[in-house]
């Protein structure tokens, strides 16, 4: 695949109704009705994570889509129509072994091109261990001939697993998150931090509203390979296109040669249990 040198990026901001399948399903296609404008630079829109049903954790067993083909359909019908990719926005999927927080990466044709099951799992506000098994592989795509990789919320935390993916050749990492208000400057910390430190595009799409009772802060934005924020949405359900340039990722890694640079022997304990 020819590879582009601009991207626009769409910030897909809904606010996550807990337990409703068919409201959120709604609620993406009154989104692209309401946002969508069609363009002559590829297009990849991103969802909140567990956009399909939230945190509705304990009906988990009864809402679980099976391997994700409900979601993957729906959304793959949605990229033909409007000729875009969608990344992220993971959901709650039942697979072979049990059930995934799973991201989903659907290409503008309408096929499923990858996914990518949570590695950390949350265990506070929203805990998923005990429901959720987690995944053991990074999810590494190519996206209109850009290398990008995708995560999910609280793996934001653990800056050796952007860095893994950072050295696999990712320039491009989407992050799908349910992160509440009264800490988002947190969430933006990080964000900016693992884009600075891997010289790379890091995209935060957020869940907004109270679902379950929790209030989540939106805010979601786009985050240059300086650690510059391009875009920032509000507090509420917003939508915001930011088109990127990737030949910014190239120059801040030539001149800062931060992978160059590293010192691997000296770095031992952060494999160590």
């Amino acid at each position: 695949m020819e590879k582009v040198r601009r991207l626009r990026i769409g910030l897909c901001q809904i606010e996550v109704k807990l337990g409703d399948r068919r409201e959120n399903q709604a609620r993406v296609e009154c989104w692209m009705e309401r946002y969508y404008r069609p363009s002559d630079i590829p297009t990849a829109l991103v969802l909140p994570e567990l956009w399909d049903v939230g945190y509705a954790l304990d009906a988990a067993e009864s809402l679980a889509d099976p391997e994700g083909r409900e979601a993957a359909t729906f959304l793959g019908g949605l990229a033909e129509r409007y000729g875009a990719w969608f990344v992220g926005g993971s959901v709650m999927v039942r697979g072979k072994r049990g059930l995934h927080n799973r991201s989903q990466v659907i290409s503008p044709s309408g096929e499923l091109v990858a996914f990518y099951d949570k590695v950390h799992l949350v265990p506070f506000i929203t805990p998923e261990e005990g429901v959720f098994l987690r995944g053991d592989r990074a999810c590494l795509f190519d996206l209109e001939g850009i290398p990008a990789g995708s995560i999910i919320c609280y793996d934001a935390r653990f800056p050796e697993w952007p860095r893994v993916y950072a050295l696999r050749g990712c320039k491009l990492l989407f992050v799908t998150s349910q992160w509440v208000r009264s800490r988002i400057g947190m969430i933006h910390s990080m964000v900016r931090s693992r884009a600075t430190e891997n010289a790379m595009y890091v995209v935060l799409v957020n869940n907004c509203g109270l679902s379950g009772g929790i209030d989540f802060g939106g805010r979601s934005l786009v985050c240059g390979p300086d650690g510059e924020i391009l875009a920032e949405a509000s507090g509420e359900a917003d939508g915001l296109f930011v088109e990127i340039d990737m030949e910014k990722v190239d120059e801040a890694r030539d001149f800062l040669r931060i992978f160059e640079k590293r010192l691997p022997g000296l770095y031992g304990d952060l494999c160590r249990g």
